[in-house]
């Protein structure tokens, strides 16, 4: 796990004299084994996977097919961004992780999702389990923390006088990601991914990067708007801002879900020595203080999250399904209490909401 920092390696610590992540990993590893079950998805998954496609695919063909007056198909968009938001969440997010199945042809079948949604695996595997996974939190590394100029997410950011106000317009700019997703954001992370050789392959294949990138691009803008438009009897602009009201659906729930987990009160955002590039603790410890969970007793918010209310667990073991994240919690925090380690969490999303947007304003105030 290294990375350059100011022309020095980053590098975790090595030093666990008591041993959290070894004693831990073995509890967990001891779980599935006397269970004798599978740390990959099981038919509450599947089960999962079909009522979220259903919720994407069906208010498609009703907006479609149906003579619904402009607002009834509104809403449908807006249920439609719903259904984008749970695929990305409970079926792509594991797909991809390699968590959703034991065959890996399935996982790359669900992962594959991702361009329903408009993203792109390769990005998406490169920030978010490699840049993420790996360096949480990590100012100039984990591109989590980055939002471009107009939010300041993190103490160790360049500070505008417009972020006095961030508080107020980011959850306006949270709805956007997806469609960003759509116009820009893919284009200019597979260019600085490639200029990079950040891949997640075993060979760097820019050519055939950027035909999968244009190619599902083009598969799309057809599926999503041109289609609609040589079928629906509707304005075109009417058909474009059902598009975007789709997009910013989809886009506020997964921001919002995401931001509760980083970008809050007790997670801490660490830097590494600026001599030796050297972070303090070891990766696991890390993910522990970097990483917050949310609302965990709530079966909904846990059902429709995918699990991404437990990230503690699922930072600590992104390749078990979130499916067991439940089930694991309860020794991920009996062990870290054992060794007097940090187990953050909020009770309610509610709670967990407040402590964001308290950060956010605390971030937007003048440094001293």
């Amino acid at each position: 796990m290294e990375r350059q920092t100011n022309n020095k390696p980053l590098r975790f610590s090595r030093k666990d004299p008591k041993k959290f992540f070894q004693t831990l990993n073995k509890r967990v590893n001891d779980h599935f084994k006397n269970r004798k079950a599978l740390k990959t998805g099981n038919w509450q998954l599947y089960l999962k996977t079909f009522i979220m496609f259903s919720l994407l695919v069906t208010p498609y063909f009703l907006i479609l097919l149906s003579d619904f007056n402009i607002w009834i198909k509104l809403l449908l968009a807006i249920l439609m961004g719903v259904g984008m938001a749970g695929v990305g969440m409970n079926v792509m997010h594991d797909g991809n992780h390699g968590s959703f199945s034991k065959y890996d042809w399935i996982n790359k079948t669900m992962g594959a999702s991702i361009y329903l949604l408009a993203g792109n695996v390769h990005n998406w595997k490169v920030q978010h389990n490699i840049l993420h996974h790996t360096y949480t939190n990590i100012h100039g590394h984990d591109e989590d923390l980055e939002a471009g100029r107009i939010i300041r997410f993190s103490k160790h950011s360049d500070w505008f006088s417009f972020h006095r106000f961030q508080h107020y317009y980011a959850v306006l700019i949270y709805g956007l990601l997806t469609f960003n997703w759509v116009i820009s954001s893919d284009f200019q992370q597979i260019r600085r991914y490639l200029k990079k050789k950040l891949t997640y392959r075993k060979k760097l294949q820019p050519l055939r990067q950027w035909i999968i990138l244009i190619g599902t691009k083009i598969l799309y803008s057809g599926i999503w708007i041109i289609i609609p438009m040589i079928v629906m009897n509707m304005a075109w602009w009417q058909i474009l801002l059902g598009f975007f009201i789709m997009h910013y659906t989809a886009g506020l729930i997964l921001s919002l879900t995401f931001q509760l987990a980083h970008v809050i009160e007790d997670a801490e955002m660490p830097l590494p020595d600026k001599e030796t590039g050297n972070m303090k603790n070891t990766w696991a410890i890390h993910q522990l203080l970097t990483t917050v969970n949310f609302s965990t007793k709530n079966r909904f918010i846990n059902w429709f999250t995918g699990g991404l209310n437990h990230q503690i667990e699922h930072h600590i073991f992104p390749h078990i399904s979130h499916i067991h994240y439940t089930d694991i919690a309860k020794i991920v925090k009996k062990t870290a209490k054992e060794f007097n380690l940090p187990y953050n969490e909020y009770k309610t999303t509610r709670s967990a909401l407040f402590s964001h947007f308290k950060h956010l304003k605390k971030m937007g105030g003048q440094p001293a």
